[in-house]
């Protein structure tokens, strides 16, 4: 059985203040993702929605189906009245002729009219019966609609006399507009003529009419409720969105180093419970992160005070022991061995006070670059010659490479060559008397110079710590430059104030390859390197199975 259905409908509202639409989903995306407020309030409109929309559905299809089945009762009830006035008035007849049959059958059509309501009707003689001269012929009033008794009711009808039929069907009003209707059938017997099969049909447009306006009722209301729970919603997320957000400010603020700011405290309720408690943990912290810098300036100006006060009494030993290095030959051999030793070691003493003195003023912060326009191929020239004669001595051969990089660099060309000449010595020291390689290259807004050796490597642990203070790859091994330990430390101190990184790669066996990467200007911003890192050669030396390191910031 067809039956009559419906859906709710409803209007999406435009967001008018979103003027280019190819925008809008890359807007959505973007606000559900940052926006706590709109992800709960989208939620909860979508559940509610569904929510609302699922009732909606089953009251309508319940609110369709109970009057489909009231309209079926009533109709069934009235076709079967009908039918029984229509038959009691063709067994009170006694006609005999054709046209006194035929009037008899309009009759009983006008009373079938009259009790049913309905204007439908269709009175179909049975077939198989005996020809009879008599016979009205068939007779309809169904317009337009006379193809909508099927052949399923028909086949019903005639094969049980005495019982009631019906048909969901499709009728056709007078100006052709559908409509949903119901076609009832049963049979009556005709005196003289036969049985004949009785077809009342009945409009369901009163009862769709009905529905239509019970969905409509049902959309809008569906729509405004949806409406008013996302405003509702909206109200009551933005109480507890709104302290959720100034928690979140005030913890970004108190990230980037305001360790002053604090939550407002209301109420009783548990957010002002958790601002209470955020307040709390703002101030330890600020109590611990007090104390902290208070004992690392105390520990800066102690190093600093410290590496003051030794340079004049250092400065009386380096004196007096300058007058005995120069008259050891004159000594026992003892003696003048010990005075060597009292030079070479005054000297790593006073390295190391210089060397500390630049750590604390970087720790300090109290660095002041001196930038001027400088060509670091010059400055590796200059190192390269100031160490040759070490190199000499370790067996190992200096090479400058410099395809690109004759271009000027805003840098404090003090602190680079101190870089550079501290790379090259590890280079010779660490190089196994094998040729060290300095390159030089540069690109639009970036210079790179990098110190490859080919000696011992490093494994990626050591690789890890390279730049750590104090830190030795092998501490049994005999340094014969005079190192401190902190060259690398401050080394990198010197890249990071010049807004530049310092980098290494190092395999064992394949040698080691430090790169300094500078931006040619002061406020320059670097993105890549002109040299590439791990070296071109890596890959050949490492087919001997060795796994390559890097350390010391962004890879390439």
């Amino acid at each position: 059985m067809a039956r009559p259905a419906g859906t709710v409908q409803g209007t999406v509202p435009q967001l008018t203040y979103w003027s280019r639409p190819r925008t809008w989903p890359r807007l959505v995306r973007a606000s559900w993702r940052s926006s706590l407020q709109f992800r709960t309030i989208t939620v909860s409109v979508a559940l509610s929605g569904l929510a609302i929309l699922v009732v909606g559905v089953y009251m309508s299809v319940s609110i369709g189906n109970d009057l489909f089945q009231s309209r079926l009762s009533q109709v069934l009830f009235e076709s079967d009245r009908a039918t029984s006035a229509a038959q009691s008035l063709l067994d009170s007849s006694d006609a005999t002729d054709r046209v006194q049959v035929q009037n008899l059958l309009s009759s009983a059509r006008t009373s079938i009219s009259a009790t049913s309501s309905s204007r439908l009707v269709a009175v179909l003689r049975v077939p198989g019966q005996d020809p009879s001269t008599v016979a009205p012929l068939d007779s309809s009033t169904f317009g337009q609609s006379t193809g909508v008794i099927g052949a399923d009711l028909r086949t019903e009808v005639q094969a049980n006399d005495g019982d009631q039929f019906w048909q969901s069907v499709t009728l056709t009003g007078n100006e052709a507009e559908s409509m949903p209707g119901i076609v009832v059938g049963s049979q009556i017997a005709v005196p003289v003529a036969g049985r004949y099969e009785l077809y009342i049909a009945y409009s369901l447009q009163d009862a769709e009419a009905t529905l239509l306006f019970v969905q409509q009722t049902l959309g809008v209301a569906g729509v405004t409720l949806v409406l008013l729970i996302g405003v509702v919603s909206w109200i009551v997320v933005r109480f507890v969105v709104t302290p959720l957000r100034v928690a979140a400010e005030t913890s970004q603020k108190l990230a980037s180093g305001d360790l002053a700011v604090r939550i407002p405290e209301k109420g009783e309720d548990v957010i002002a419970t958790l601002a209470r408690s955020f307040n709390g943990m703002a101030d330890s912290l600020q109590s611990q992160i007090r104390e902290l810098a208070d004992l690392s300036e105390v520990q800066q100006r102690f190093v600093s005070d410290v590496s003051h006060e030794l340079r004049t009494p250092l400065t009386t030993i380096r004196l007096a022991g300058d007058v005995l290095y120069d008259q050891r030959a004159s000594f026992p051999p003892a003696t003048g061995r010990t005075a060597e030793l009292l030079h070479t070691q005054v000297e790593r003493f006073e390295l190391l006070l210089s060397d500390l003195l630049e750590i604390s003023r970087y720790d300090a912060g109290s660095v002041e670059l001196e930038s001027e326009p400088t060509n670091l191929v010059h400055l590796a020239e200059d190192a390269i010659d100031s160490l040759r004669s070490l190199a000499e001595s370790k067996g190992s051969d200096l090479r400058l490479v410099a395809p690109g990089g004759y271009l000027n660099a805003d840098v404090d060309p003090r602190r680079i060559r101190r870089v550079l000449h501290n790379l090259i010595g590890n280079a010779i020291e660490h190089g196994e008397g094998k040729p060290v390689v300095v390159s030089v290259d540069s690109d639009a807004s970036a210079v790179a110079l990098a110190v490859r050796d080919y000696g011992l490597g490093m494994s990626q642990g050591e690789v890890a710590h390279v730049f750590d203070r104090f830190w030795r790859a092998d501490p049994s091994r005999q340094r014969t430059i005079g190192g401190t330990g902190l060259g690398l430390a401050i080394a990198r101190e010197d890249a990071s104030a010049h807004n530049g990184w310092l980098q290494v790669w190092s395999s064992p066996g394949a040698g080691s390859c430090f790169r300094l990467t500078l931006p040619r200007t002061t406020r320059g911003r670097l993105e890549s390197s002109p040299i590439p890192l791990p070296p071109d050669d890596a890959a050949a030396i490492g087919e001997a199975g060795h796994v390559p390191g890097m350390s010391g910031g962004p890879h390439d």
